[in-house]
């Protein structure tokens, strides 16, 4: 397993070592940052050194909460939101024009926040709070480096990379999606799982579960739409339940206010098929359990997902979030499907029939499952956690140095 290199140059100043991070909106945005600073804690820990983090985001945020819960002191800044549409035209809103107003007042403060932590390097990883913050490091001459998490590079950190000092992509077709001038400070350090997701096991998964009806003669299939739900995701799986769960077992995270609908629609099955199908809203802990049973994934195909997805070798049916800003997700679905590792419904594919075709098809195929999870491998980058932690501390280095 890759460890986390710490400069020499850091060991020798032995001061504590300043990292700004920014980042929010969702939590693909934020979990890089915060596998970063955990990783960042423990390397430095290691050499008898001290880490200083501090995180600037925006009011509101999720990115506060998760600050708080990782002892992080935060700062609030203003920011506004660019609320896309493919007509230009329908972009000139009264929300836009609002929060348009909230950038000049976001650079100030984000500005004042570099000045007063006085960072050795800052790390941004996306979401409009972290514009402010790029233009701000740039200002005030704070080495940079911009994390992407997606195939497509989003429309924050395009503006902001114009700026750093070093870029992260987590996939190697973004590389291409670069300008000429900025491909010599980037480099592929792929996007960093959560904590203890590649540790789950297998066998002791459905007793620490409670799920005393899994049947170990047949596959499983994990549905999830992330924390919230989708419900597409869920009215498919609804419509083709009773079918699938008479060859599947089906763990489905159906999410936080929709998990009430799934739990009456489990209610009206016949007993031994009732007893296959476990719901929950949210998943924590247990996640890396039922990532390592699951035989197929049905899921979106964020930035976090299908890093997920190929540094676990997870078979997987996609279905991207439509529209997003740029398409990200199908392009992030197409990248996979591009190696054999995932099977992709969009628009008029997107329907219950094809839905069970393509799972019975997986499902009864164990060899196809296997090519699919060595496809899945081959995109997966399990040790990003501490490459992209090593270019930070790089950074920091470089301006100890």
């Amino acid at each position: 397993m890759m460890e986390v290199v710490v400069p020499q140059a850091l060991i020798d100043r032995r001061s504590p070592v300043r990292l700004l991070v920014s980042g929010g909106g969702s939590g693909g945005h934020t979990f890089p940052a915060v596998t970063v600073v955990r990783a960042a804690r423990e390397a430095l820990g290691g050499h008898g050194l001290e880490l200083q983090p501090f995180w600037v985001g925006s009011e509101g945020g999720i990115e506060a909460g998760i600050a708080a819960d990782e002892g992080v002191p935060f700062t609030a800044i203003p920011t506004g939101k660019l609320r896309r549409a493919r007509n230009p035209l329908a972009m000139i809103s009264a929300a836009n024009i609002r929060d348009a107003g909230k950038v000049p007042a976001g650079v100030t403060e984000a500005i004042s926040a570099v000045r007063s932590i006085r960072p050795d390097a800052v790390l941004c990883t996306g979401g409009y709070v972290s514009v402010p913050v790029g233009l701000a490091a740039r200002v005030c001459r704070r080495p940079l480096l911009v994390h992407e998490q997606t195939v497509w590079v989003g429309l924050a950190n395009r503006i902001t990379m114009r700026g750093a000092t070093r870029i992260a992509l987590s996939a190697e077709p973004s590389m291409a999606l670069l300008p000429e001038r900025l491909r010599e400070r980037a480099v592929v350090t792929g996007n960093p799982l959560r904590a203890g997701l590649g540790d789950g096991d297998a066998g002791a998964a459905p007793g620490r579960l409670g799920w005393t009806g899994w049947s170990p003669s047949l596959p499983t299939v994990y549905v999830t739409g992330g924390s919230l739900g989708a419900r597409q995701i869920n009215e498919l799986v609804a419509q083709i339940l009773p079918d699938l769960l008479r060859y599947a077992n089906v763990f489905h995270q159906a999410g936080s206010q929709m998990a009430d609908s799934a739990l009456a629609l489990a209610e009206t099955l016949p007993a031994d098929l009732r007893a296959r199908y476990m719901v929950r809203g949210f998943v924590g802990d247990e996640l890396a359990d039922v990532l390592a049973l699951a035989d197929v994934v049905v899921s979106r195909s964020g930035g976090g997902t299908i890093s997920e997805l190929t540094a676990l070798g997870k078979p997987s049916v996609l279905i991207p979030l439509i529209p997003t800003g740029g398409d990200e997700q199908v392009r992030n679905a197409d990248h996979l499907a591009g190696r054999g590792a995932a099977r992709v419904l969009t628009g008029e594919d997107a329907t219950p029939a094809r839905l069970a075709e393509e799972l019975a098809a997986l499902l009864a195929d164990p060899a196809r499952r296997a090519e699919m999870s060595a496809g899945a491998r081959s995109l997966g980058r399990p040790q990003a956690a501490a490459t992209l932690t090593s270019e930070v501390l790089g950074l920091c280095a470089a301006d100890a140095s």
